[in-house]
């Protein structure tokens, strides 16, 4: 029986399952050896494996402003937490809505100024079971979210099988006619009020004292303390993962439904500041995305380097629904055509409240700069910035070994010094001064090309 009372269309469902603080690693096809996600890894086999995925801004309502519109994080208002949306903000459920689909969002929200949300902040969703920051509101075993009269409504189970229940009953009251589903998790995220990656029960154990990424191996941080409580997490976001597509398959809609699976940032557990994101490493800004359903199964790998800002434009059109003119990402159907002549060479990454820095990202290289005299919980943007990192990903891949200012990658500094200039330029902002760093000495390093310097 229909929700509404809609007619049934040949447009595909959407169902977007969110995780929170996802590091790129944590998959299969990652490379993380510890089986953690084989739903996602058979997705990715049988479906369209973004394996070179980015967020434009690595802190949650950032990050969560640019998947909901569409634009860089300066455009959506939203460059730090404790912003909300604007009010004319055109969302993905507006988009969807006014295509006639029935729209839900279930979990942490993080783009409203009250809570409960009210319904003038929830981006245009029509049904709704969220809170505005979920970490707050709910722990592992006590899951507390608001619905769309306000009031709060307490849900059995851990918090990733709660919102997975609420998500299989929106998909089984919504079967005939089309729906757009955002279900935003808060795992693998830390527990706030204890500082702590809360798995279920007995889950941490599996885990703790295996498999550590290389870049944690060498830098440490809080990984010892935390990584196997994450591990955790993310096995159990995938077995939810596996349930949410054995749904759609016993309904019968899973031919005719897309499911992107993305997060907003990854983890690099204290090892780059003073806390887990907020950098412009691979550990912080590299996230697992994964597409299926029509238009995806069997789109094999995308090796071009996709922005999160791309995600809203690439739903839209595989539903065959318009691109408004004021998205500023791309969608990725046409690269699985072979259509791949004009993109990028580069993801361009914003940096708030740790700093303000920005971000280049190449197939080899990562250029980064940070403006010294600017407060990143309190402005967006800056008129001069000074280069701060440069990592050679093919000979570094774990960002070891920062060659800002080495005399020898001068030419790919000042390269990527102009790459970077024209993306802020593009996504809006006003083309500031970038001054070079310290220049040093290299220890036996040959001066690196300019052929080198564009790969």
């Amino acid at each position: 029986m229909t929700g509404s009372g809609a007619q049934r269309t040949d447009r595909p469902n959407v169902v977007v399952f969110f995780t929170d603080q996802q590091r790129w690693d944590s998959t299969g096809p990652g490379g993380n050896p510890l089986d953690l996600t084989p739903n996602f890894d058979r997705a990715a086999r049988e479906g369209t494996d973004v394996v070179h995925s980015f967020t434009c801004q690595p802190v949650c309502a950032p990050a969560r402003s640019s998947l909901q519109v569409g634009q860089y994080a300066t455009t959506t208002g939203v460059f730090k937490n404790g912003i909300a949306l604007r009010p004319e903000s055109r969302t993905l459920a507006h988009h969807f809505g006014a295509a006639g689909y029935a729209t839900g969002y279930i979990g942490k929200w993080h783009l409203a100024s009250e809570e409960p949300v009210g319904a003038a902040q929830r981006g245009g969703y029509a049904e709704w079971l969220g809170s505005n920051a979920l970490e707050f509101t709910s722990d592992a075993y006590d899951t507390v979210m608001y619905d769309s009269d306000g009031q709060p409504v307490k849900l059995p189970g851990y918090r990733v099988d709660a919102q997975t229940d609420a998500a299989i009953r929106f998909v089984d009251r919504h079967r005939d006619e089309p729906f757009f589903l955002f279900v935003s998790y808060l795992e693998p995220h830390h527990q706030n009020h204890r500082d702590d990656y809360p798995a279920p029960d007995g889950y941490a154990e599996r885990y703790t004292g295996r498999w550590t990424p290389p870049d944690l191996a060498a830098l440490g941080g809080s990984a010892p303390q935390h990584l196997g409580g994450y591990w955790g997490m993310i096995r159990r976001l995938d077995e939810a993962f596996g349930r949410l597509l054995d749904a759609l398959k016993s309904l019968g809609l899973r031919e005719n439904t897309i499911v992107l699976f993305t997060s907003d940032h990854g983890c690099h557990f204290k090892t780059r500041n003073a806390e887990y994101k907020r950098s412009c490493h691979e550990a912080s800004i590299r996230v697992p995305t994964v597409l299926c359903g029509p238009g995806f199964d069997g789109g094999g790998r995308v090796r071009q380097l996709v922005s999160l800002v791309d995600l809203p434009p690439t739903l839209l059109d595989a539903a065959g629904l318009p691109i408004p003119p004021e998205m500023q990402g791309r969608s990725i159907v046409p690269l699985l055509r072979g259509a791949a002549a004009d993109w990028p060479d580069e993801v361009f990454v914003q940096i708030s409240e740790s700093q303000v820095g920005r971000a280049v990202r190449t197939a080899r290289w990562k250029y980064s700069v940070v403006a010294p005299d600017r407060d990143g919980r309190a402005e967006p943007a800056a008129d001069r910035y000074v280069e701060e990192f440069l990592y050679d990903l093919q000979a570094d891949p774990y960002e070891l070994t920062n060659l800002a200012g080495i005399e020898s990658h001068r030419p790919v500094s000042d390269i990527l010094r102009d790459r970077l200039l024209r993306r802020m330029v593009a996504a809006g902002e006003d083309a500031p001064t970038i001054e070079s760093a310290p220049g040093r000495a290299g220890a036996g390093q040959r001066r690196v090309s300019a052929a080198e310097a564009r790969a």
